[in-house]
């Protein structure tokens, strides 16, 4: 009974790769990681294998050409790097490996990975939800505006309420919006803004600037204080590309400091400002909506990725270009071995003056040029053979097949459109089939 329960224990290698690889995608998923690129190697695949390395160990990378072609810097050995990847098994090898999906400069990748993830915390406590957001004044009296003194946001700002809205009172609340006191001096006015309630909204502003200029904007309990204010709060920081931590949180963005005023005054304007007031309310909400939704996509499409024929077709890969190489060392070790053995031959002909042991000689080196000849071909059809099974092995799960099959491939701005949600009436696509693309537009 105890040898028949070992029995039933023992797994095949395949099987333990499989399941060590299962575990590593699950337990650790996503990962960022800093280190130093050596190794870096691109074959003619188009694929990025590199090792990323500190002063104590080293991890072995792939960075598959679908993913490297985002890369807008050329990655070497020796450039210190941030990555953002999911830890997998190499299963042909029992190597673990990092299947990297980003790769940034240490320095650039830092300051984007810390704000990605605070975005998630805060997304995660519910500060950006739209249920929490305090509805503006439709009629304001009195605005409040958090900015300096010296900067054209508030310039822009008084500028255009004089001469939309010139009833308006408008009081300022002065504070720093760059460098190290800058989050201190932005909270404080906004607590003093509303224990005084003195004003029906408030504006927290700034004009545009680098990103290291904005970052105070970004600021954890900046944000928290805007999420806890009783007067309702607009967030007019730097341009339209712009986006921070405290617009997400607070009720309203404005895409600039002039457009937060146009929006304390639509009411003392025309009634198609108002509307273009809502359009724009609306869109951020959609914003945020597909904020949130795109999280839960990424969640989803990590757990499926590790599931599709995509995974399996990315080891192919990997192994055909380790077959190849492997091939081409073997060719050519076995070229310089049978030339060696050439070498020594005609060396001992050399040695033989009588014409008997020539012609002897020579027929024996006819003889080995013959097998050599035999063993070389033998080989190279065996190696190609193996290879044309490989590419037939690879050929059975790619896309392409599916689309012979009557199957497209939809994308919109150069992005595979998965859901009918992510296209609206008006929106370009493209149509891809087997035979060739087509194009259409979004008609309802």
């Amino acid at each position: 009974m105890q040898r028949k329960q070992i029995a039933g224990n023992i797994l095949s290698v395949s099987q333990l790769n499989q399941e060590v690889r299962s575990l590593l995608e699950h337990s650790l998923g996503i990962v960022w990681l800093e280190g130093e690129i050596s190794n870096f190697s691109q074959p003619f695949s188009g694929h990025w294998y590199f090792s990323l390395k500190d002063h104590a160990a080293q991890v072995r990378c792939a960075m598959f050409k679908n993913a490297n072609r985002k890369v807008v810097f050329s990655p070497e050995t020796g450039m210190q790097v941030l990555v953002k990847a999911r830890v997998t098994l190499y299963e042909p090898r029992g190597d673990y490996q990092l299947i990297v999906e980003a790769i940034h400069p240490a320095g650039d990748g830092a300051m984007q990975q810390a704000y990605e993830q605070l975005k998630m915390k805060l997304a995660a406590e519910g500060l950006f939800a739209q249920t929490a957001k305090r509805a503006l004044v439709e009629y304001p009296s009195t605005v409040g505006v958090v900015s300096s003194l010296s900067g054209a946001a508030l310039q822009d700002i008084l500028s255009v309420l004089a001469r939309r809205a010139p009833a308006i009172k408008v009081i300022v609340y002065p504070a720093a919006v760059q460098g190290e006191q800058a989050a201190s001096q932005l909270i404080n006015m906004i607590n003093i803004a509303n224990q005084r309630d003195e004003v029906d909204v408030l504006i927290v502003t700034r004009g545009g600037g680098s990103k290291e200029d904005l970052w105070v904007f970004n600021d954890e309990q900046l944000a928290r204080t805007i999420y806890h204010s009783n007067l309702p709060i607009i967030s007019a920081v730097g341009h339209e590309v712009d986006d921070s931590i405290s617009d997400l949180v607070a009720d309203l963005r404005a895409a600039t400091p002039s457009a937060a005023a146009e929006i304390i005054s639509q009411q003392a304007s025309h009634i198609q400002q108002r509307l273009d007031s809502l359009k724009h309310q609306l869109s951020q909400t959609a914003r945020h909506q597909f904020n949130q939704w795109q999280l839960h996509l990424n969640k989803l499409h990590h757990r499926i990725e590790a599931q599709s024929p995509q995974h399996r077709l990315e080891q192919q890969q990997q192994r055909f270009d380790e077959l190849s190489h492997r091939l081409n060392l073997a060719l050519e070790q076995g070229l310089k071995h049978y030339e060696k053995q050439q070498q020594e031959l005609q060396q001992r002909l050399n040695l033989h003056v009588l014409s008997k042991r020539l012609i002897q000689a020579q027929q024996g080196l006819d003889k080995l040029s013959h097998s050599l000849m035999q063993a070389q071909h033998s080989q190279q059809l065996q190696r190609q053979q193996h290879l044309a099974s490989l590419c037939r092995q690879l050929n059975s799960l790619s896309p392409l097949n599916v689309l012979e099959r009557g199957f497209s491939l939809v994308t919109h701005q150069q992005k595979i459109v998965k859901s009918a949600t992510m296209l609206t009436k008006g929106d370009d696509i493209s149509l891809r089939f087997a035979d060739g693309t087509r194009k259409a537009t979004i008609t309802h």
